[in-house]
């Protein structure tokens, strides 16, 4: 989860043409998904409709229709921009080799521009399989899955990999890597991809990547569905030892893992900055902590929890209302909410509805397989209450091979900081080797273990390693 308080947009540098290579292979058939592009410039939000223009990469397809830095874009296709969750979906449906209309406010005059966008290149490693297929969701939704094993595996191989399936956090973000982005979550997963020496899924989310959709308008069911599709996809493939997959979640997504485990019997588990309690008790915990940082003393913080927070968030998640509704309902609570009226951190209020009732304590208890959990020293979005209260439920529950690890330094973000307050406030972070080492460790050890299904040992062979 990534509580994006104030929004900026910003789109970073690509290569101006599209390079495929014999390590990159895609879905047969004519149905495939058409390719994801991006604006090549910077947006911030503008004073008052559409988002205005920063920065504009030299060459690039909004360079030579002839915008300019300032220019404030105020219509795609004739649709208007009117909040910053309808921006990101704008964003996240940008595809090549088409044509777009681009309405810009200059100064007084209103300008009408076209550009075609290029085509975000797909991802490429050095010894390694890249296969860009979809799935099609209990809804209709194509959704991108992006498959990479070891070369030398082909499907005819009498060979089976063991695999890892990665759950990704809440918000609207691509679970791909292009040339630009710098996260630590994305920089982890290219390591794992690389050093693990195992099959590694990724699903993109509704109306991420090359999928159809709207992130911005999926609901927590329907984001279920897509994964346990993927999952079933992942499980079927002729290259893959269905007794040796491990589900690997960060974030929201660490809180979904104990549930594929349980559901799809998977091998293990690997949670990275999880939580255990609803989601009601983790936005006032959270809240609590943004007051603090934001320099309220404690009875400042107390009385704004009593006052806004517990009924705001009561509304929205208990009451099952929207922001708008319960606003409308207490109007002194205006002041005080941030969300906009039917989204929060870009998703819809219907997600959290269903996130709500969701039963992530009960999924993590009923967990038998192996687990691993890490939480991060400066990690200020969850808690390290919780991640504790998880290993006491697993102990009860009579799970002994539990470990928790808490990483020194370590936010939520695959990033090193001082202090949870440094990584509130954005500071410059830094990255090291050990976040993504211990994920692939981890990996390994894991699917190394004798399965207690099958009986036996399943070791990954010195290549593999």
């Amino acid at each position: 989860m990534r509580p994006n308080i104030k929004h900026v947009a910003t789109a970073c540098a690509l290569a101006a043409s599209l390079s495929l290579s014999s390590g990159v292979s895609f879905a047969t058939g004519s149905e495939d998904l058409p390719r994801r592009a991006q604006w090549e410039a910077r947006f911030t939000s503008g004073e008052n409709a559409g988002m205005q223009l920063t920065e504009i990469n030299n060459n690039s397809p909004l360079s030579e229709a002839g915008l300019q830095a300032g220019d404030i874009l105020v219509k795609v296709d004739g649709n208007p921009i009117h909040s910053a969750a309808h921006w990101d979906d704008l964003t996240d449906s940008l595809t090549a080799d088409r044509a777009y209309s681009l309405t810009v406010r200059r100064g007084h005059q209103a300008l009408v521009f076209e550009a075609t966008f290029n085509a975000v290149p797909y991802e490429n490693y050095a010894g390694i399989t890249t296969s860009y297929d979809h799935i099609i969701n209990d809804y209709g939704l194509r959704q991108r899955v992006i498959i990479t094993r070891p070369d030398g595996n082909s499907e005819s191989s009498d060979e089976r990999l063991p695999a890892i399936f990665v759950l990704q956090g809440l918000s609207c973000s691509s679970i791909e890597y292009w040339p630009g982005r710098t996260s630590g979550f994305v920089r982890s997963l290219q390591r794992l991809v690389t050093n693990s020496g195992m099959v590694v899924m990724r699903t993109e989310k509704p109306g991420l990547g090359d999928s159809e959709g709207n992130c911005s308008q999926t609901d927590f069911m329907t984001e279920l569905n897509g994964y346990e599709t993927a999952l079933k996809k992942l499980q079927d493939l002729p290259f893959v030892d269905p007794d040796r997959i491990l589900v690997l979640g960060s974030s929201m997504g660490s809180a979904l893992a104990p549930y594929f485990a349980n559901k799809f019997s998977l091998n293990a588990v690997i949670s990275d900055g999880t939580y255990y309690r609803t989601w009601f008790e983790h936005m006032l915990e959270i809240e609590r902590r943004i007051k603090a940082y934001q320099g309220n003393d404690e009875s400042t913080v107390n009385r704004l929890m009593n006052e806004a927070y517990i009924p705001l968030y009561y509304g929205m998640l208990i009451q099952k209302k929207s922001y708008a509704e319960v606003v409308d309902e207490y109007p002194l609570l205006a002041a005080h909410n941030y969300h906009e009226d039917a989204h929060m951190y870009g998703r819809p209020v219907e997600f959290y509805h269903q996130l709500q009732d969701f039963d992530v304590a009960g999924n993590w208890q009923r967990l038998s397989v192996p687990v691993r959990i890490r939480w991060g020293s400066s990690d200020w979005i969850m808690s390290e209450a919780d991640n504790h209260m998880i290993m006491e439920a697993l102990r009860k529950a009579g799970n002994s091979n539990a470990e928790l690890y808490i990483h020194p330094g370590l936010d939520h973000f695959d990033s090193i900081q001082p202090s949870m307050e440094a990584s509130f406030n954005g500071e410059p972070a830094q990255w090291d080797d050990r976040i993504s080492d211990l994920m692939v460790e981890w990996a390994i050890e894991l699917n190394s273990q004798k399965n207690s299904r099958t009986g036996r040992y399943a070791t990954p062979s010195p290549a593999q390693r």
